[in-house]
């Protein structure tokens, strides 16, 4: 799975992190939904760290499509809010 973080760059994550990556995306659409900031925050976290730690940095002259395009590190919670809805950003 690539994905990609923005403004960050894009990483190969390995396939067995893909299940994972989904199940922390879909508890942090949860977090937005009830309105908490700092289970949210945490989840992101944990989700950047996933992607950052497992995955591997794609060389900047190789051109891959995303199969999922992230959030900027930074985004607000009102940002999430508008992100983080039904399915979150991983589909099931």
């Amino acid at each position: 799975m690539i994905v990609r973080i923005a403004g960050e760059g894009q990483f190969r994550l390995p396939d067995e992190d893909a299940e994972r990556l989904n199940e922390l995306d879909n508890r942090a659409v949860g977090a937005v939904d009830a309105g908490d900031e700092p289970g949210f925050r945490e989840l992101w976290a944990q989700m950047l760290d996933l992607v950052k730690t497992d995955g591997q940095d794609l060389d900047g002259d190789e051109l891959a499509e995303s199969d999922v395009i992230l959030p900027p590190r930074d985004i607000s919670f009102t940002e999430a809010q508008a992100e983080f809805t039904g399915e979150g950003l991983i589909p099931d």
